[in-house]
């Protein structure tokens, strides 16, 4: 497949000072790499100021008020901020070896989405775009001139800066946050970001500054505006799966909508992990979803155990999830 291409020479054009400013000397994500995107440096997450799409698609696996019945229109990005070793998206979230999308150029892009958004698909979502910010902006900023107001998604693993949040406001409808960790040991071994757990709670009460607890539906039951934050179960960690919602519970809200994950599986990356070279059992989850039932928690989702099954992307697909 061809890639969307538009490099960072053409997307210059797209950025306006303060995005440009932002690559020029990164300071987007807590990394703070101070790489010039423009020109070759491109800090940890191995990205320029380019476009850097893996793929568009519409994905019908999200929480059930994020998909809908239509799905939502995915951005997956290239490169993260993050180094989980256990990641679901390491085709695409670490090089070398990412396949390529469709595509071409940024006016293919936005028209492909928009042509995505006319069949009924009512809302976009942008994957792991903590390091990709002015990117996500300038797509928003055109689906506007389109005459397009979906509902727009900050999927996040939540290694975000509250100072980029703050400047998001005008453009994100509903924060999809992770919430991994709170020990900061675990955070270095599984992750590679010792200081996650302080700089995650930081972005995620930003993100509940914004939108409160509340997940705003339509009368289908389609999200409009708000906050669901996502936390996944791993393989001998229920412990520390406990210790997050407690977190949650004590320093954000127990009433916050909340989406707690079994769809783990082992990748090739954890084949020497042990325990994460393992499923996930049924009684490490179910202790921890006592647990979330125990502090009051009383909006989200639980997964079927086999769920793992139905989240194994091939990003050399054009649909990376059928």
């Amino acid at each position: 497949m061809a890639d969307f291409v538009a490099g960072a020479a053409i997307m210059a054009g797209y950025y306006n000072e303060r995005e440009t400013e932002l690559l020029r000397e990164c300071t987007l994500c807590p990394r703070e790499c101070h790489a010039d995107r423009f020109n070759g440096s491109m800090g940890y997450c191995g990205i320029d100021a380019g476009l850097n799409i893996a793929s568009v698609c519409v994905h019908k696996g999200e929480e059930p008020p994020i998909s809908g019945d239509s799905g939502i229109c995915n951005i997956f990005f290239r490169g993260c901020n993050l180094r989980c070793i256990y990641c679901q998206n390491h085709e695409i979230s670490r090089p070398p070896g990412r396949p390529e999308a469709a595509g071409s150029s940024f006016e293919e892009l936005t028209g492909k989405i928009a042509h995505i958004l006319e069949s009924g698909v009512g809302a976009v979502g942008f994957v792991s775009p903590s390091h990709v910010v002015p990117q996500v902006r300038v797509i928003i900023r055109a689906l506007r001139e389109r005459g397009l107001n979906p509902v727009f998604v900050y999927n996040t693993g939540g290694y975000d800066k509250s100072v980029i949040l703050q400047e998001m406001s005008d453009y994100i409808d509903v924060y999809l946050p992770d919430y991994k960790y709170v020990t900061p040991a675990v955070a270095r071994q599984l992750s590679g970001s010792q200081d996650y757990p302080e700089t995650a709670l930081r972005a995620i009460r930003q993100m509940y500054y914004q939108k409160g607890s509340s997940l705003r539906v339509d009368d289908k039951g389609r999200a409009g505006n708000g906050l669901l934050l996502r936390h996944l179960v791993l393989p001998g960690y229920a412990g520390e799966s406990i210790k997050v919602l407690r977190k949650i519970a004590d320093e954000i809200s127990a009433g916050i909508h909340i989406s707690l994950m079994s769809q783990y599986y082992p990748n090739s990356y954890v084949r020497d992990h042990n325990p994460l070279d393992r499923p996930l059992y049924m009684e490490e989850y179910d202790s921890v979803v006592r647990e979330m039932e125990r502090l009051g928690f009383r909006n989200g989702w639980i997964q079927d155990m086999d769920s793992c099954r139905n989240y194994r992307p091939d990003f050399s697909k054009e649909h990376p999830f059928t």
